[in-house]
């Protein structure tokens, strides 16, 4: 099962309004995302393991949290790439996603996915990032191999980002806001939260926002 259209412009929306936090002009500072996706990659070998001369246990949580964040570099750098027109950003992707490809280019070489390991594909991840380029289908093989699919992406990463903005609108900076709910820490509600709005509604980010915001005003009742 591919992505949806709704899923793909709500997550590029979504990046484009957390870069736009960081610098109003960010698409025209001219990024280096494919550098952030290759040392994410990195990271990403290390959860995995590979060093033969010791015992080394796959953390696959944390391997599939790395590739939640290479996922909003490969958005960033997309949408840069048109020069921050989103719909056009989402076309690319969506028929680049459609040829369903079985095999990635690199250095003169074909590789097949099927063909590959888990940690063969972190490298060519990297390699194609040093290279700056990146593969939706070998991203995808990725996500496979860490047993998720688009729709537990789509609910990371949204789920992600709309608490790293509340955070942000409600005093995380200025060290005034509280993450623990009712005893349980801000990232366990919004995982409740996640469960009960409608990950396909194109006001997905709104309705999660307002649904933490309604806990949080209890929270802030009860001081």
């Amino acid at each position: 099962m591919t992505i949806s259209e709704s899923q793909l412009i709500t997550m590029l929306e979504l990046q484009d309004g957390m870069n736009s936090k960081v610098n109003p002009e960010w698409v025209a500072a001219n990024n280096n995302w494919h550098r952030a996706i290759q040392v994410e990659g990195v990271e990403a070998i290390e959860h995995h393991g590979w060093k033969w001369w010791k015992k080394q246990d796959c953390d696959l949580a944390q391997l599939r949290m790395e590739l939640v964040d290479i996922w909003h570099f490969m958005l960033s750098a997309s949408i840069q790439a048109k020069f921050g027109n989103i719909a056009l950003a989402k076309m690319e992707m969506m028929a680049e996603l459609n040829l369903r490809q079985k095999s990635v280019q690199f250095d003169n070489q074909y590789y097949v996915l099927t063909q590959l390991s888990l940690l063969d594909k972190l490298d060519l991840l990297v390699g194609l990032a040093a290279a700056k380029r990146a593969s939706l289908a070998l991203f995808e093989s990725l996500l496979h191999d860490c047993d998720m699919e688009w729709n537990d992406l789509f609910k990371q990463y949204v789920g992600k980002n709309v608490l790293n903005v509340f955070r942000q609108d409600h005093g995380y900076k200025a060290g005034t806001y509280i993450k623990v709910w009712d005893g349980r820490e801000d990232n366990e509600h919004l995982v409740e939260v996640l469960e009960i709005v409608d990950l396909e509604s194109p006001d997905v980010r709104d309705e999660l926002y307002s649904s933490l915001k309604a806990r949080y005003l209890i929270v802030l009742e009860g001081k």
